[in-house]
């Protein structure tokens, strides 16, 4: 394996990891007051044109890697958008112990 491809998955790794965090703060604490729905508006809508770009290409690499960023980020902004109940609810849906 050269380093190219040990860098670039390396990256894909932590692009995928590093959402997880903010995903499973969000499910614990349903407080969602700091951040901004723009900034993940534009966040989601990179990911859904970088996953179309891969499809494009036929590289798999940037379709899984960006498609669960996309995943990822979309559940972080709905949350931001969703009115306290129906985040309690999806939070409870998640993780019902929380």
């Amino acid at each position: 394996m050269n380093w190219i491809t040990i860098a670039g998955s390396v990256a894909a790794l932590c692009s995928m990891v590093s959402f997880m965090p903010q995903a499973w703060r969000i499910i614990k604490s349903r407080d969602t007051g700091s951040i901004s729905p723009v900034m993940y508006s534009f966040t989601v809508a990179g990911f859904a044109l970088w996953t179309l770009y891969g499809i494009g290409l036929g590289e798999w690499p940037l379709i899984v890697t960006n498609s669960v960023c996309l995943l990822l980020a979309s559940f972080i902004l709905l949350m931001t958008l969703l009115p306290q109940a129906k985040k309690d609810a999806m939070a409870d849906t998640v993780d019902p112990d929380a």
